[in-house]
């Protein structure tokens, strides 16, 4: 059975309840989610052959730092960086280090930032220098599910919807949604319910009802839906090295449908205008 809380009265855990956020809430929450957009823009230029993903990371702590905000990452359960950094057949979670970007490369910059106890969590996918044709489409592909699944968030509609949305478009374009990671309610929390599914069928999940905040982020790969997990404990890759790309929005529902949280400022948050 699913229960419903108002987000004031609710224990300061994941319970499994699903709160409902107050239009002050929705105010607060936006604040953390577009500096996190601001400081996803800002990488767009930063993003380059011969980059580390330390570097990258370094960046991303010291402008959480300049403008008050903490990476909600850092020291979460023990993992020690202010980013995850995925690139080509990294799905998720990877960890930044000293190999710097190639040509080509594609990667997946995912940021957290808290702003006076609100998680603003967002990704975007970057082309390194030009990349393929297949690693454009992939991209394309995966921000169009995005944007697929958002579509489907009203109040009254189940969260299975939205993965429905996201499975048939990926799988009409000859690509496989990732299952082993999903979406998440989000808010004072990280990681709160409910979980968000990127598959399914639109009468499955809990209803979605105004006042929830959570997160999508489709997981699509050019191959198989098949992920394993590193001896590193965090970093996830496609068993068959097919390559997988990822973007994510928090948004939140409303008596309409829904808002999206972070947006980029700079219409930055979509795949580049050609691909090489």
């Amino acid at each position: 059975m699913v229960t419903y809380i108002e987000a004031a009265s609710a224990p300061y855990k994941n319970t499994g309840a699903i709160r409902l956020y107050t239009p002050d809430d929705f105010a607060g929450i936006k604040r953390a989610c577009q500096l996190t957009a601001r400081c996803l823009d800002e990488l767009a230029s930063r993003v380059q052959p011969g980059v580390t993903t330390n570097e990258i990371d370094r960046f991303v702590f010291d402008f959480g730092m300049d403008h008050g905000a903490l990476p909600a990452t850092l020291n979460y359960r023990g993992y020690m960086k202010s980013s995850c950094t995925s690139i080509n057949h990294v799905v998720c979670h990877g960890i930044p280090d000293e190999k710097p970007l190639r040509e080509g490369d594609i990667v997946n910059i995912d940021v957290t930032y808290i702003v006076d106890g609100w998680h603003g969590d967002s990704s975007r996918m970057y082309p390194v220098g030009e990349i393929k044709r297949a690693a454009y489409r992939l991209l394309e592909v995966t921000h169009e599910c995005l944007m697929r699944g958002i579509a489907a968030v009203k109040p009254g509609a189940r969260t299975g919807a939205i993965g429905e949305a996201i499975q048939s478009f990926a799988e009409a374009e000859r690509c496989s949604v990732v299952r082993d990671f999903c979406g998440h309610g989000v808010g004072r929390l990280f990681h709160d319910a409910p979980n968000i599914l990127h598959y399914g069928r639109a009468n499955e999940g809990p209803e979605m009802r105004e006042g929830m905040i959570f997160t999508i982020e489709p997981m699509i790969n050019l191959g198989r839906p098949h992920v394993k997990v590193l001896r590193d404990g965090w970093t996830a890759v496609t068993r068959d090295r097919s390559l997988s790309a990822q973007y994510e929005h928090a948004v939140g529902v409303t008596a309409e449908g829904c808002e999206i949280f972070t947006l980029s400022p700079a219409g930055l948050d979509r795949p580049g205008l050609t691909a090489q």
